[in-house]
């Protein structure tokens, strides 16, 4: 499972996949109804890598939480996020049994497993481990600079310019 350039961003319904970077932002693609949009650098914008879920010994990424699920489900989909908190809670358990109970809300379990069944219906969810290679470490170095790009105020194209002019 990948979830290097997929986004969620915030006021914005369900996931989105980083298409191109800009010089104000970049564009996303939604996995909902796969309209582009543009977003600006002051958005509030969380790649779903670098979520995780805390438990009682140490934070579990998101993509360990999703793997349990399509484990559990036999990739298949997972229990409706619009089912009752009680339900919601006693499936969480049986999925991330340690979880920390007093830190992740139900709030937070419906959007694990809205996400996790948007993820699934586009394929993109698999239980298998990921394996790692020379060609997944470059591929996870690049959507880390974006995502700080995207956290903070990127430097004027042309300071960059003069510094490579320099630099010759």
């Amino acid at each position: 499972m990948n979830l290097e350039k997929v986004l969620a961003i915030s006021g914005k319904p369900g996931l989105y996949v980083l298409k191109v970077q800009t010089r104000s932002g970049f564009v996303a693609e939604s996995l909902l109804d796969g309209k582009k949009i543009t977003v600006g650098l002051r958005s509030n914008v969380s790649l779903l890598s670098e979520i995780s879920m805390y438990t009682n010994t140490a934070e579990k990424p998101l993509a360990e939480v999703m793997r349990n699920i399509a484990e559990k489900e036999d990739n298949g989909p997972a229990v409706s996020h619009k089912e009752d908190n009680d339900k919601l809670i006693a499936y969480f358990k049986e999925i991330l049994p340690d979880y920390d109970q007093d830190r992740v809300y139900t709030s937070d379990i419906k959007k694990v497993l809205n996400w996790y069944n948007l993820l699934q219906s586009k394929g993109m969810v698999s239980k298998e481990a990921p394996k790692a290679d020379a060609k997944s470490a470059a591929a996870e170095a690049e959507p880390e600079m974006v995502a700080e790009e995207v956290a903070t105020e990127a430097a004027p194209p042309k300071k960059k310019a003069a510094a490579k002019k320099k630099a010759e």
